[in-house]
C-alpha cells in the first residue's frame, strides 16, 4: 500500500446516523473516532439539514480521503426507504466540498466482510468492529455499523491494491 488513508464511514438514518472514521496502513487499523447525528424531531427537512451540516463539519475537521456509505436497502415500506435515501444523500453532499471518493457497501456486503457471513446480527458486527479496531468500553450501535462500513471499505481497498500489484510484478 502507499501509505495511510483517512476512511469516514456512515451508517446514513434520516433519526440516527452514524459515523466512524478509521486510519489505515495496509492492514493496520486505527480507530479515530465515532458517534451518531441524532436529529431533532420536527419536519424532515430540517433533519436533512442537521445531517448535511454535522457530516460537512465531520470532514473538514477530520480531512478524510476516502468516504465509504451503506447502500440504501429494499424495505416493505417505501416512504421509509425513500427517507433513508435522502439521509444518505444528504450526508454524501456534505463530502462534496472535499471532492471526496465515495464508495458505497450493501448491508449483506458489510457484514460479510467484516463478520465472515452476510447473514450476521448486529451484535456480531459490533463485536468484531471491537476486535478488529481493539476498542474498549461502550459503542453506540449506529457508530458501529458505520465503523463497520469503514472496515468493510478498507478490506475491500486493500485486496483491491494487493490484487493490482500482484498484475504489475506478474
Amino acid at each position: 500500500m502507499t501509505g495511510s488513508v483517512r476512511i469516514l464511514g456512515i451508517d446514513p438514518g434520516s433519526q440516527v446516523t452514524g459515523f466512524g472514521l478509521i486510519d489505515v496502513d495496509g492492514t493496520r487499523y486505527s480507530y479515530l473516532t465515532s458517534g451518531c447525528i441524532r436529529t431533532p424531531s420536527g419536519d424532515f427537512a430540517g433533519r436533512l439539514k442537521e445531517i448535511y451540516h454535522r457530516v460537512g463539519e465531520l470532514t473538514v475537521k477530520h480531512q478524510p480521503q476516502e468516504v465509504a456509505i451503506e447502500s440504501v436497502f429494499m424495505s416493505k415500506n417505501a416512504a421509509t426507504a425513500l427517507k433513508l435515501g435522502q439521509a444518505r444523500a444528504a450526508a454524501m453532499c456534505a463530502t462534496f466540498a472535499l471532492d471526496l471518493p465515495i464508495f458505497e457497501y450493501a448491508p449483506r456486503q458489510i457484514k460479510q466482510s467484516v463478520v465472515g457471513t452476510g447473514k450476521a446480527e448486529k451484535v456480531q458486527v459490533e463485536h468484531m468492529v471491537r476486535v478488529l479496531l481493539k476498542l474498549k468500553g461502550p459503542l453506540q450501535s449506529d457508530a458501529a455499523d458505520a465503523l463497520a462500513v469503514a472496515l468493510c471499505h478498507a478490506s475491500i481497498r486493500d485486496s483491491a491494491i494487493h490484487r493490482a500489484a500482484a498484475q504489475v510484478h506478474a
